[in-house]
């Protein structure tokens, strides 16, 4: 997120959608951001009342590192 604000649902959501052109189901990204959350791959704070904010832990930022290392040992991306 590039505009200076803590990332929450919404503007996550509407990342996701870019990325992967096509719509995101509210009922699905909530209950898997708690999961990530759970996971201590992400942290949940509060903007307001009904706005959270998520953001990486340092967990998971080492998780995307070391996937990212994979990838480049295992996955030849060259065509």
């Amino acid at each position: 997120m590039g505009d200076g604000e803590y990332p929450h649902g919404l503007s996550i959501k509407d990342e996701l959608e870019q990325h992967y052109e096509r719509e995101i189901n509210h009922g699905r990204l909530y209950p898997n951001l708690d999961e990530l959350v759970e996971m201590d791959l992400v942290e949940k704070g509060t903007i307001d009342r009904r706005t959270n904010s998520y953001t990486l832990t340092q967990r998971g930022h080492r998780e995307i590192e070391d996937r990212r290392e994979w990838e480049n040992q295992y996955v030849d991306l060259e065509i």
